[in-house]
């Protein structure tokens, strides 16, 4: 019987009812309402287009040849050790998150990890911050998204009017974005409402709107056209390592390692975010077919994928500009571009811009539909309201949930200073993996005989080596001159405000509700007799 509580007090049994786990089993038998239509291959197209994104075209470049500032030295044709450095560390997580997700085949990926072992407190926690990952980072891509969007219809001035080919500043920036483009070139137009810049960003909110919308019609459909993006993505990065394996220049390879282990293990510290997406299959659990065989495949074999992609991209890049001096700064911000433009190979460099359109296209369907699984699972648990439960009646996705995501974003996108919210993003990352490396080695002490159709290979070390890895990163992040790593303890501490002043209430009063359904089933039982 569900104990009963006369009121939603703070100083009533408040350790005990923090603490508290939801059984595995009872999220097992709450689980169900979603369709069950992803297969393995769905899973590893999810995977692949959630990692390879705006990394492996941009972020590739600052690796080899460090910052332009000098705050990030570069590893040079090292990148390639660097990438593996970074892959193994996200191995050791996979691994974790491949046994939970086969053992609690149920959405919420390591917010439902954590409610099984840390209990309600730390799993609302981990909930609060997958929603900086997740939804945070479906802003930012969006925006990223917007930028390069603009960039490829700047290629097409001479066919576009000039209107569509240079848009406005006003109606592709934000705010933020806006003061610092007033303050370079103060004869840029923007329209003002009591001194203050007005901007829309527009192709993100289009964008977003239209990623929405696909993913209500259902996951399938979602992974369908996730499975376009990759496929359109692949193509493009196959035809740069095969283009540009002609005119790679081996003298360019040495010295190998330009700034000694130092500029590896700052080339780890950046690709380690062109890896990160992975742990979102783990959200669409319960809508996989065989979730027990599909699910560690999915994820190890996304991240296999792309290592190797990675490793490929970063031999030839390296290949054909030196990187041991100092480099252009357009090879620091699209350098695959870059290096086909050297080689007079303009039309590849056009299908490079396409390629990285497709690659955060697919970014975003994986993200939103994260951020949308992950809410799903709170609101199942009566975080928040349980109108979000609701599916399509034809679709089977939770719609209002899905729209209520979308128009958070576009809010978003309007009102947030992305930089920041951007490198908040890195820390929830680094947070929820190294819970789900925790939580691993919890509940193999409290519930050692739950079936585990997948195991971490030697535990406790692999999930002890998790926990270095992104712990060390996270440390390595927050000693550099930031101001996220001042902005995280106070993004986890308005959380902790949020849980207690609604989290912790609702669930009392849903256990009241529940106490009283028992009392009165009872005492029907007991007339009846």
């Amino acid at each position: 019987m569900a104990e009963k509580f006369h009121r939603a007090t703070l100083s009533r049994n408040f350790l005990k009812t923090i603490t508290r786990i939801k059984n595995p089993d009872e999220m097992l038998a709450e689980a169900g309402g979603l369709e069950k239509t992803l297969g393995v291959w769905d899973l590893i197209i999810l995977g692949v287009g959630a990692i390879i994104g705006s990394g492996i075209f941009a972020i590739v470049g600052i690796a080899a040849a460090g910052s332009a500032d000098g705050s990030s030295l570069g590893a040079g044709p090292a990148l390639t050790v660097s990438m593996i450095i970074a892959a193994i560390a996200c191995i050791f997580s996979a691994l974790c998150y491949s046994e939970f997700a086969t053992m609690i085949p149920v959405a919420g990926g390591a917010y439902t990890y954590t409610f099984a072992t840390l209990g309600e407190f730390a799993a609302w926690m981990v909930g609060w911050v997958l929603m900086l990952e997740y939804a945070i980072g479906f802003i930012a891509v969006a925006c990223a998204w917007s930028n390069h969007f603009v960039q490829f219809l700047a290629g097409f001035e001479h066919i576009l009017p000039s209107w569509l080919a240079h848009p406005p500043a006003w109606l592709v920036n934000d705010v933020f974005s806006a003061s610092k483009i007033a303050a370079e070139n103060p004869d840029t137009y923007f329209p003002q409402i009591f001194g203050v810049p007005v901007c829309i960003n527009l192709p993100a909110i289009l964008i977003v709107i239209l990623m929405t919308a696909i993913l209500v019609k259902g996951t399938k459909d979602s992974a369908k056209m996730a499975g376009l993006m990759v496929v359109i993505k692949m193509a493009v990065i196959a035809l740069f390592v095969i283009a540009g394996a002609f005119y790679v220049r081996p003298e360019n390879w040495t010295p190998f390692a330009t700034n000694g282990v130092e500029g590896i293990f700052a080339g780890a510290f950046l690709i380690f975010f062109a890896y990160i997406g992975f742990d979102a299959i783990a959200t669409a659990a319960e809508e996989c077919k065989n979730p027990q065989k599909d699910l560690p495949v999915g994820i190890i074999g996304s991240l296999i994928i792309t290592t190797i992609v990675y490793v490929l991209v970063a031999l030839v890049l390296t290949g054909l500009q030196d990187t041991s001096g100092v480099v252009p700064s357009a090879f620091l911000k699209a350098p695959m571009a870059y290096c086909m433009s050297l080689h007079n190979m303009n039309w590849a460099a056009g299908l490079i811009s396409i390629g990285s359109l497709a690659g955060l296209t697919s970014v975003l369907l994986v993200l939103e539909m994260a951020a949308t699984r992950i809410l799903y699972a709170m609101s199942r648990d009566h975080f928040i309201s349980q109108r979000f439960l609701r599916l399509h009646p034809k679709f089977k996705t939770p719609a209002l949930l899905t729209w209520t995501v979308g128009i958070l974003a576009v809010i978003g996108i309007l009102t947030l200073n992305l930089n920041v919210a951007a490198e908040l993003c890195n820390y929830g990352t680094f947070t929820s993996f190294i819970i789900v490396c925790i939580a691993i080695l919890i509940l193999r002490k409290t519930d050692p005989d739950r079936p585990r159709p997948f195991k971490v290979p030697f535990s406790p070390i692999t999930p002890a080596l998790g926990i270095i890895c992104c712990g060390g990163l996270m440390i390595y992040k927050s000693m550099q001159p930031s101001g996220s790593a001042l902005l995280f303890p106070v993004w986890l501490g308005f959380g902790a405000m949020i849980y207690l002043l609604y989290g912790f209430v609702k669930n009392r009063l849903n256990e009241n509700k529940v106490h009283n359904e028992i009392v009165e089933r009872k005492k029907m039982e007991l007339m009846k007799k």
